[in-house]
């Protein structure tokens, strides 16, 4: 598939961003949108983007020199020297970012095909993926890659956007007021998802009730004729969905749901499979995860993938396709007959409990470790959640706790509260101390998890186990069942 870059006439996107011309030739076409001026190819327009500790503005010459065929700026004082060139267009407007999306709204229009959005707490790229899985066995897809999904990332994946493809799935992320309403504004999705709303950037909004709100902002601003897909396990969900009137998909543990699940049998690290049943139909299911939470993104992702009129046999086929991948809950085999659970890709408070529970499920009567960062963004809270995740950790009868970061004593004392010896506790100042450990301790069967929020960079510690304890790779493989 041809991978075409968007083409705006000058005149669009003055139109788009309500621009002024400050210079430049009026019949101008521009090729494609960049916002890094490191790989700006000849004929782009380039957005100058401020971030905290950069200005795309202070590359102006430099995007000039590469062949770029224009620039979008906010401040004019910057780049005056550029007006020399006649052949460089120049447009000014109130905010980049702003105009960034614009562009992006105004490209997006050009195609009548479905799109999906979808936001929440937790499980959002999980479910995309397994979104992703069935709809790409019938369809030409274009899905958010990494971790594209705000303001800047969303519109680079809807300029990808050309004739060849069928359906688009988007995952929006957040973590500051508003930001949800103007990436639905940009995208204007047919399926809307809300995967959960859970305590998950509480320093930038104050409240579980802000939330709530900032994710249902996807249901209140997607176009009335859209489909809404609703968890209706999650209160804060359903009352986020009440203000939609349009069409519904719902999905639940319980019978009562459009979609929903029955007969569910763990299978260790197997994975674990499940009656999929949808419009008074079941179907067998069996996955390679672990973990309620992922039964519960299997159930969104079949809801969505039934709004956008996939067939019960693809959705099913789609499910057992799906494998999680690196530091999302993967399990990978040691050298030793140990077992690696590594998620260390993030955390909130939800999320962790997941993981803690998925530890329990799995180690049954062997000896589990924990290894888990800090979770950040918490505001107010932060100290409350660390000491109840701390005790949850007490109660599930791991046998030593490794922790990272400033709030590892608010941690280490609830670990204490819920049963968990002082002497098993232990802080990560030296990963070569814990490996010591780990060899003294380790034995077959046993289960390690690794845990923490990004900026952790807990994938170091799961990297250092690997190192030490996987099979020798062969081929890339580290010894990774799913």
């Amino acid at each position: 598939m041809k991978n075409e870059s968007p083409a705006f006439l000058l005149n669009d996107v003055l139109k788009a961003t309500h621009g002024t011309l400050i210079s430049g030739k009026p019949g101008t076409t521009f090729y494609g949108i960049s916002t890094d001026s490191r790989s700006v190819e000849r004929g782009n327009l380039f957005v100058a983007l401020k971030g905290d500790i950069y200005n795309g503005h202070d590359f102006a010459g430099a995007v000039l020199k590469k062949g770029a065929a224009g620039i979008l700026i906010h401040d004019d004082e910057k780049i005056s020297n550029l007006r020399a060139d006649k052949n460089f267009a120049v447009i000014k407007v109130d905010d980049t970012l702003y105009a960034l999306g614009d562009l992006a709204h105004d490209w997006r229009k050009n195609f009548s095909i479905p799109v999906i959005g979808l936001t929440g707490s937790s499980g959002k790229t999980t479910t995309k993926e397994m979104v992703s899985s069935i709809i790409g066995r019938k369809k030409i897809i274009l899905k958010t890659e990494g971790n594209l999904n705000n303001l800047v990332g969303l519109p680079q994946t809807i300029f990808k956007l050309n004739a060849n493809h069928e359906i688009m799935i988007l995952e929006m992320g957040t973590n500051t007021r508003g930001e949800i309403k103007r990436l639905t504004q940009i995208a204007k999705p047919t399926i809307g998802l809300i995967t959960n709303v859970g305590p998950a950037h509480l320093e930038g909004f104050g409240s579980m009730d802000t939330v709530r709100k900032e994710k249902g902002d996807l249901f209140l601003h997607m176009p009335s004729s859209g489909v809404a897909v609703i968890n209706l396990d999650d209160e804060a969900v359903t009352k986020a969905s009440e203000k939609w009137h349009g069409k519904k998909v719902t999905f639940s543990m319980s019978p009562n749901a459009d979609v929903t699940v029955r007969d569910i049998e763990k299978n260790g690290v197997k994975g674990v499979h499940f009656n999929l049943v949808m419009d008074g139909m079941a179907q067998k299911v069996e996955m390679k995860i672990t973990g309620l939470h992922h039964i519960y993104n299997a159930m969104a992702a079949a809801a969505v993938a039934f709004a956008a009129g996939m067939d019960m046999k693809t959705i099913a086929e789609g499910l057992t396709a799906f494998r999680p991948f690196s530091g999302r809950m993967e399990i990978i085999k040691l050298r030793n007959g140990a077992f690696l659970l590594d998620d260390s890709y993030n955390a909130n408070p939800a999320s962790v409990r997941e993981a803690l529970m998925t530890l329990k499920d799995l180690k049954t009567n062997h000896n589990g470790f924990v290894f888990l960062g800090d979770m950040l963004e918490l505001g107010a809270q932060t100290d409350e959640m660390h000491r109840r995740i701390g005790m949850l950790i007490g109660t599930i009868g791991v046998n030593a706790l490794f922790l990272q970061g400033d709030f590892s004593k608010i941690t280490a004392a609830g670990a204490q509260e819920g049963g968990l010896s002082p002497e098993n506790i232990f802080f990560l100042s030296d990963q070569d101390n814990c490996v010591d450990y780990l060899k003294e301790h380790l034995k077959k069967g046993d289960w390690i998890l690794v845990k923490g929020s990004r900026r952790m960079k807990m994938e170091r510690v799961a990297a250092k186990i690997c190192d030490n304890f996987c099979p020798d790779k062969t081929n890339g493989d580290v010894g990774t069942i799913h």
